[in-house]
């Protein structure tokens, strides 16, 4: 039944009649559209296509997109070098090349170290800590306002794994002195706190190329990941030695950065969607590390690759010079009138020391 406003007036022809009533559903309709209309963003990540990260976050990122938002989201992913070199990610979404990209703040730690605390550095929190400081302690949020003053990108989290191995090693570490003069793929503040405090003479070079260099001994030693994610890549046949624990890396975070006026142009709905596609992949894949790394730990006890512990005082002095590297550096910003690192890593410490003083009500199961 038509309204009044709908129906003819006099001296109106009956054409009106049916004119106006279907000029009012078409705009309707192409307001639809327009909400509904599927989008693409080209998405290059900062690890190989097919490895262990790339099908962890970039491919399950993708499909719970494509579930959350209904269709009206495609993520269509590339590996690192398809579209723009590893290293490059952050850039190529600042250049509007692509539309959003994924990669880690570790590789931006020599341009701003305020990235260090997101990446995680030697004395930083493990992955438990990292997972509820970024989502319940204000780091996601202090992450976004970080990338839109800095850079003009909008970030969201997607992805926090579990610890590192600190070395897959052609020579045995036991002691801080055996890192001066090591050759040691490496990235992030540690590169800088290997180097400054120990001698260490490191190098990046993206994931996709670690394993040839580690078997043809252009370095003596690579980190690189977790025990899983290192599995699937071989380095343990290709270097007699792990060195553990990761003190290096106790955790990680990776993102994805778009930039922020297009990130703001979306529906709010649609960002809702997102949010909760990178939230739901953040603890899928978290879930899917610390499975893959227990299995992968039962395995390297089957190879005759030897695993080295690292005694606690060592493991303690490196903890303390990655704090003092990160304090150095947020002094050192704060004397140029940027006080971010600070406020960012005064947060971060406080919640560790919350974590260390009052969880030990939790039960861990090793030995």
């Amino acid at each position: 039944m038509l309204k009044n406003d709908m129906l003819p007036q006099k001296g109106q022809s009956n054409l009106v009649k049916y004119v106006r009533p279907v000029i009012l559903a078409a705009s309707i309709c192409v307001a639809s559209v327009a909400y509904s209309a599927e989008m693409t963003w080209r998405m290059p990540a900062a690890i190989s296509e097919g490895s262990f990260f790339y099908k962890n976050f970039m491919e399950r990122f993708a499909a719970n997109v494509d579930v959350t938002t209904g269709g009206k989201l495609k993520i269509q992913p590339f590996g690192a070098g398809v579209v723009v070199p590893a290293f490059k990610v952050f850039e190529a979404v600042q250049d509007g090349i692509v539309d959003a990209g994924h990669s880690t703040p570790s590789y931006l730690v020599n341009q701003d170290p305020t990235n260090a605390i997101f990446a995680s550095f030697p004395g930083g929190m493990g992955g438990q800590a990292t997972l509820h400081w970024i989502y319940n302690g204000g780091g996601e949020k202090m992450l976004q306002d970080f990338r839109r003053k800095k850079m003009g990108l909008h970030s969201i989290v997607v992805g926090i794994g579990t610890s590192e191995f600190l070395a897959h090693s052609n020579k045995e570490i036991r002691t801080t002195a055996d890192f001066k003069g090591l050759k040691y793929r490496t990235s992030g503040a540690w590169a800088s706190v290997v180097k400054e405090s120990y001698g260490a003479v490191p190098t990046v070079v993206p994931g996709g190329e670690i394993y040839t260099l580690l078997q043809r001994k252009g370095v003596d030693a690579i980190e690189w990941s977790t025990p899983g994610a290192n599995l699937s890549e071989g380095f343990h046949e290709v270097a007699p030695y792990i060195i553990l624990p990761g003190v290096h890396q106790p955790s990680f975070l990776w993102e994805v950065v778009v930039k922020a006026e297009k990130w703001d142009a979306l529906p709010k709905e649609l960002r809702s969607q997102i949010e909760a596609a990178a939230k739901l992949t953040t603890y899928e894949s978290y879930a899917h590390f610390g499975h893959s790394d227990v299995n992968a730990m039962a395995e390297y006890k089957k190879t005759k690759v030897e695993i080295i512990q690292l005694d606690k005082a060592v493991v303690e002095e490196l903890r303390e010079a990655g704090r003092g590297w990160t304090r150095m550096k947020a002094k050192e910003l704060s004397a140029k009138g940027d006080n971010m690192m600070q406020e960012i890593m005064d947060s971060y410490f406080a919640y560790q020391t919350n974590w260390a003083e009052n969880s030990g009500y939790l039960v861990t199961d090793s030995k």
